[in-house]
């Protein structure tokens, strides 16, 4: 058996590696991880669903030889349906709701060999970035145990914080991998839309703005796991550019000279913190040294960002009345105020008050803003931006007291200028974890890559994981644990 301090050396191809030599068993890479979350978890509160009993019969039944055999894995509590194991969304409206299928995502995830070992947290609906729902509770910082893991996928970047295992499943609809990346110290790629299924009960989500992948140790794990669940399902309503190869050769493959242009100005004016901005500069002169041209803009041409945050947020909220409507239908029930946070409730009122072509015409701006910004991307390779403009804030800094509930989102708006716009565009988006400010915090810088282009993102990530290597560099809470218990 691998001891915890063994266990998280290795990135999932590294323990899948020892499963197929025969040096470690499945349930021997189980045990150490149910070490792990028994050890730290009733502090972390990242794994809100444990399936220890299903992942043990899993192995008992004979895991699938994929590129992940036997790695354990968790599932984020939002979206994806994994048969006999309950969906909460975050929501007490749904704490109860156990699907009775898996999703044509979870198919493919264990088909490539993964053991599915828990649900990780999420906050209501991910409507927020940051994860401290009603139901769920608080997911904390494995970097410093105050702060936001962000979110919605927090509870997944808190989990390979922890060092539960070395990936965990996200999904991202205006930033969900890169946010939790970023807050905790991982690398996080938001794929092209249409790349990942999202069936068969859904065909989007809010208007293709989310799409699922993961966060994860190393870059090279991304690419694999993409490789392994990436092509559309039948009936899809979006369609990625194919692969040209596959995204583990990329890894392997030097980027050719690429033009970055480089935003540290939030678009709608938020203030980006000093660290932050010096965080994103040391990385520009990274990709210089590497052979990259590096132009600085003060824009980002195309976005009018009062139609953009007006058009999201209709969006946004039309998303929020689309899961109260299906739980509507699912319980057979009026929604009522109690049921819901007051943020959500908010949103959902506003919803009400909207009609069909507020929403189509705010589809239409942010059809023509992708239109506009994907015209710009012809002349660059690569946008560099911050993915946040703080590092990760303190705990309940997005209280949606009853009193003013829309404060938690305007604090987001502020919070996440830059993640969004690939959630519109559809563009491949990712955040690379290459700097910790003064505090120990750590700070990602976020490349927006064009259409279709995940090849020239794992290029670059991988050369900047090599030129710059983060995998040593472990949270506080499992360095003490592991130092506690050699």
């Amino acid at each position: 058996m691998l001891t915890p301090a063994e266990y998280v050396k290795y990135d999932g191809l590294g323990l899948a590696e020892l499963v197929k030599n025969g040096e470690v068993t499945p349930d021997e890479l189980l045990e150490t991880a149910v070490t792990l979350i028994e050890a730290l978890d009733p502090e972390v509160n990242a794994i809100v669903t444990k399936m220890f009993d299903e992942a043990k019969t899993a192995i008992a039944n004979g895991l699938p030889e994929g590129p992940f055999q036997g790695v354990p894995f968790f599932i984020k509590d939002l979206g994806e349906m994994v048969a006999g194991v309950r969906l909460t969304s975050g929501s007490k409206a749904l704490a109860n709701f156990v699907p009775e299928m898996d999703s044509e995502f979870i198919n493919r995830v264990r088909k490539a060999g993964f053991n599915l070992a828990g649900k990780s947290n999420t906050p209501e609906f991910g409507l927020l970035p940051t994860t401290e729902s009603q139901l769920l509770g608080a997911c904390r910082n494995p970097w410093q145990m105050d702060r936001s893991t962000g979110g919605s996928s927090g509870g997944a970047g808190a989990a390979v914080a922890a060092g539960y295992g070395p990936i965990a499943h996200a999904t991202d609809g205006g930033g969900s991998i890169r946010i939790p990346a970023s807050c905790c110290g991982l690398f996080g790629l938001k794929p092209t839309r249409g790349r990942t299924p999202q069936g068969p009960v859904r065909g989007d989500a809010m208007n293709g703005l989310s799409i699922g992948n993961v966060v994860s140790k190393s870059v090279r794990d991304s690419a694999a796991f993409l490789d392994a669940v990436a092509g559309p399902d039948i009936g899809d309503p979006y369609f990625a550019p194919p692969i040209k190869r596959p995204y583990l050769q990329e890894v392997a493959t030097s980027p050719k000279k690429l033009k970055i242009a480089m935003l540290t100005q939030a678009p709608n004016g938020a203030k980006v913190y000093d660290d932050v901005v010096a965080a994103i500069q040391e990385t520009a002169v990274l990709c210089e040294s590497l052979g990259h041209e590096v132009v600085e803009i003060d824009a980002l041409p195309g976005v009018d960002i009062e139609q953009f945050i007006q058009a999201f947020t209709v969006v946004w909220a039309s998303g929020c009345a689309w899961s109260v409507k299906g739980i509507e239908f699912l319980t057979d029930s009026p929604a009522t105020p109690d049921m819901y946070e007051p943020l959500t409730w908010q949103f959902y009122q506003m919803s009400l008050q909207m009609s069909p072509g507020d929403y189509l015409l705010a589809v239409q701006g942010l059809q023509q803003m992708t239109r506009r910004v994907s015209h710009y991307f012809q002349s660059i390779d690569v946008l560099l931006t911050p993915t946040l403009a703080e590092a990760p804030p303190m705990l309940g800094t997005f209280d949606d007291s009853s009193d003013d509930p829309m404060a938690a989102y305007h604090r987001a708006i502020d919070y996440v200028p830059f993640t969004p716009i690939a959630n519109v565009t559809g563009q491949p988006a990712m955040s690379v974890p290459l700097n910790w400010n003064a505090e120990g915090l750590p700070i990602g810088s976020h490349f927006i890559g064009r259409f279709g282009a995940e090849d020239t993102l794992f290029q670059l990530a991988a050369q900047l994981e090599e030129a710059k290597p983060w995998a040593e560099n472990q949270s506080p809470l499992l360095k003490g644990y592991l130092e506690s218990n050699s």
